[in-house]
């Protein structure tokens, strides 16, 4: 296995219209997650992914489960609540391409994952790890979770990649800013956003961002930058890499697409300017559809892309 991820996926539905959503009469089925989302970039592009979860014993838990399992994810540690539900999110199509999301997932299934829920000691000899700043938004009980997954997943010699994911309709700043902190310290490389930077370090400028989160005990940082690109620093060197220009559609997965190119690039065990040049080329792919993780690239279509021999497809 390559890469283990954890966290909650829900079901999405999309509407077939713009404005807001009690004018909208019909939506579109999908799975929202960021955690599923790097899982099905990752497998998408050859790499052995194991997603791990809670869903409802339900018809949405199942559709879920079946989707990540088409991709080629791993979901053979997911496990399904006969008492708590799958989550639901709603997006809602606004002016200018943004989007507005409602959830549904207040005392969800996967808001009750326990530490002996991930099983890392059959999963040791796994590279990496994604995680992110939601699930331990989620509940009290998912804060000590992912804290203690992270600690152990750094004494089995997993490298612990920690998007921060800001939602702040999940909780309150000044709730989730210790929480991040020490989560950004407890992994081996971070991947904040300037406005991530902002609400955590303080700090608007890349370099500055970066380095808060090194002296937090981070080996790497990778800020991104939008369609602007990434900056990364480690504890030998830095840099800024260019993004791919390309006609936003949708805004939501942007991040979760980075994270799985970068992870992808360290597995392939490109330079870390070659790494960061692919999570920008398939965060760039992923804002050219609507849904959260359909424009994710296979491997012969990411190749295209970055050598310019084609746009978008999707």
């Amino acid at each position: 296995m390559d890469v283990i991820t954890w966290g909650e996926s829900m079901v999405l539905f999309t509407p077939q219209n713009n404005g807001p959503l009690e004018s909208v009469a019909a939506f579109q089925k999908g799975v929202a997650g960021a955690e599923s989302n790097v899982a099905i970039g990752l497998s998408r592009l050859g790499h052995q992914v194991t997603w791990i979860s809670k869903l409802g014993e339900d018809s949405f838990g199942r559709y879920i489960f079946k989707t990540l399992r088409g991709e080629g994810v791993d979901v053979s540690k997911v496990q399904f609540s006969r008492d708590h539900r799958t989550g639901i999110m709603f997006k809602e199509l606004l002016h200018s391409n943004r989007t507005n999301v409602l959830y549904y997932r207040q005392n969800s299934a996967a808001s009750h994952l326990q530490t002996q829920d991930i099983s890392l000691e059959t999963l040791q000899e796994t590279p990496f790890m994604l995680v992110t700043g939601i699930t331990p938004a989620l509940s009290a009980d998912n804060r000590l979770t992912t804290a203690e997954v992270m600690k152990r997943a750094r004494k089995l010699g997993i490298r612990v990649v920690f998007d921060p994911n800001i939602r702040l309709k999940l909780w309150p700043l000044d709730e989730a800013r210790p929480v991040l902190l020490e989560l950004a310290a407890l992994s081996d490389i971070v991947l904040p956003g300037i406005d991530e930077g902002k609400l955590l370090v303080n700090e608007t400028h890349p370099e500055r961002i970066a380095d808060a989160f090194l002296q937090l005990g981070a080996n790497t940082t990778v800020v991104k930058l939008g369609p602007k690109g990434a900056y990364y620093k480690t504890q030998h060197t830095a840099n800024y890499v260019t993004g791919f220009p390309v006609e936003l559609v949708n805004e939501v997965g942007a991040g979760d697409a980075f994270a799985a190119g970068l992870v992808s690039g360290l597995l392939d065990e490109l330079s870390m300017d070659e790494a960061v040049l692919r999570a920008c080329a398939l965060g760039a792919l992923a804002v050219t559809v609507m849904g959260d993780y359909e424009g994710l690239p296979y491997r012969a279509e990411l190749n295209d892309f970055m050598s310019g021999q084609s746009k978008p497809a999707r």
